[in-house]
């Protein structure tokens, strides 16, 4: 299908990083990079496993090739918990850090995100909650993704969650964006299968909830769509043969994509309804996002269908001689078959919740209508209900 840009009305923002390094082996290039911020002390911001895996040696290798010092904060925990984020900020700003070095998953990164920010703003992450409500440019940092999934290095928001209401959060600031984005494919080659899966869907869905987004724009639409097709023709290889390069270079590439698209156009009701299944269940933010993309999509077809007819597409289906519903209606069938190729079970009991836990999820999902409204299709609590019923 040919692409059309509507004329809109509206303003249309882009948000990126100042700068991406983006190839196999570009993680040598951080020594290089802090060294042009006047960097002397450096602070990795990382968790244990990227750090037992080995993941910083190329890190750190770069930053003493340029004689700069550094530390490691190894304390990442996933889905953040706030307090951590601060505990990591504190120690940038009394030990007198000047650049945040985040490696890792989205953790990680979101992690040094707000480490980067406390260390010149006073306060607790939790009190910068909502939209620019940082008022002072944190220390430079730099991000380094070791999977293909959240996006964080190019996104300028990142997610704690409050252990007090036990909810997620979204801080979103200009000051979030990274000053320099390394990615480098070969991090990601010695991912495991589950968390390739977990991560990759968390990137399609990204760019899937993007490209419907009411607040979609020309940039976020362009960018969305090659991710899509990347992913889909890319994700079932980078599971099934981790060691494939190719792929986890297409893989990594659609995930930068797809970050930079959902930067300026915008989330979506999958990510709303998933937030719950975190914080409840412990399940990662890709497996809750990858199990509830085929259902929220098979509610959303009506508000769409030239869109999800293109995703269809995009994703290697057959439309030729369809009409555009008849093309939409293939992509929810799709996303089915992909969970099964890369070994997402996408049925809630299969993650042991019971039907009895549907009150829970329904009042957890209906906390997050902010992500309704650039939906395409809007969502009342008996839509919602009717979502998780069908995930079971």
């Amino acid at each position: 299908m040919k692409p059309t840009y509507a004329m809109m009305t509206k303003m249309n923002i882009f948000f990126s990083p100042n700068k991406i390094i983006f190839g196999n082996g570009a993680v040598g290039q951080v020594g290089a990079e802090a060294k042009k911020f006047g960097a002397r002390k450096a602070l990795i911001v990382t968790d244990q496993g990227v750090v037992k895996a080995g993941l910083t040696k190329g890190v750190e290798e770069s930053l003493k090739a340029q004689k700069i010092e550094y530390s490691i904060f190894d304390k990442v925990e996933a889905e953040p918990p706030a307090p951590i984020v601060d505990e990591c900020g504190q120690l940038a700003r009394k030990e007198k850090f000047d650049i945040i070095i985040g490696i890792g998953g989205g953790s990680s990164m979101d992690t040094a995100k707000g480490a980067s920010l406390l260390a010149k703003n006073e306060g607790r992450t939790v009190d910068f909650v909502g939209f620019d409500k940082v008022p002072n440019r944190g220390l430079p940092k730099i991000l380094i993704p070791t999977t293909a999934g959240t996006g964080s290095e190019v996104t300028r928001n990142y997610v704690v969650t409050d252990k007090t209401d036990n909810t997620k959060k979204v801080i979103f600031s200009e000051f979030g964006l990274a000053d320099v984005a390394i990615v480098d494919p070969l991090l990601t080659v010695s991912c495991p299968p589950a968390i390739t899966a977990d991560t990759g869907m968390d990137s399609l869905v990204h760019a899937v909830e993007t490209f419907v987004s009411v607040n979609a724009t020309p940039f976020s639409d362009v960018l969305a769509i090659e991710a899509i097709r990347l992913i889909g023709e890319n994700l079932p290889v980078a599971c099934l043969k981790g060691e494939n390069v190719e792929a986890r270079y297409n893989m990594a590439l659609a995930t930068t994509l797809g970050g930079l698209a959902f930067s300026s156009g915008g989330l979506g009701a999958v990510h709303g309804l998933a937030y719950v299944l975190g914080t409840e269940y412990h399940l990662s933010h890709g497996r809750t996002n990858a199990i509830l993309l085929p259902y929220v999509v098979a509610h959303n077809l009506p508000g769409n269908p030239a869109k999800y007819a293109r995703i269809a597409e995009a994703m290697g289906e057959r439309i030729e001689g369809l009409s555009t519903r008849e093309a939409a209606e293939k992509l929810v069938p799709c996303l089915f078959r992909l969970l099964e190729t890369v070994g997402i079970p996408y049925k809630l009991g299969a993650y042991g919740i019971s039907k009895d836990a549907l009150p829970t999820l329904v009042a957890g999902g209906m906390q997050f209508t902010r992500l309704f409204i650039p939906n395409p299709r809007n969502l009342t609590e008996k839509d919602v209900k009717q979502i998780y019923e069908s995930a079971f």
